[in-house]
């Protein structure tokens, strides 16, 4: 699975490690766009942090990572969306500089 993603420039599965364990990861899609001037956009989904390494850095490291990498492919913007509802996730988010600005529309099979 990891290649499907190596096969989209700048898009990839981040890892956070401590002591030779995965506590953290998150995946970064930078997408082709057709409007501001062709310039991509990113999609970062999947920010997950294992319980026992939340509020140690982890997180904020691999999403301000993702970000790096999104502007380093000329991304115009990066977008990021959670399911979840909990104050202090939205804060977290937050915290690392996104902010709610937009309604989203899906259709899941």
């Amino acid at each position: 699975m990891l290649e499907r993603f190596a096969a989209y420039p700048g898009s990839v599965v981040l890892g956070g490690w401590h002591d030779d364990q995965i506590v953290a990861s998150c995946t970064l899609v930078v997408i082709p766009n057709l409007t501001r001037g062709g310039r991509s956009y990113a999609l970062i989904e999947n920010v997950v942090t294992a319980a026992s390494h939340r509020k140690r850095g982890f997180g904020r490291a691999l999403l301000e990572r993702a970000v790096s990498i999104a502007w380093e492919h000329g991304c115009y913007k990066v977008m990021l969306l959670t399911g979840s509802t909990e104050p202090a996730t939205l804060a977290f988010y937050r915290g690392v500089g996104f902010e709610q600005n937009k309604t989203d529309f899906q259709i899941r099979i």
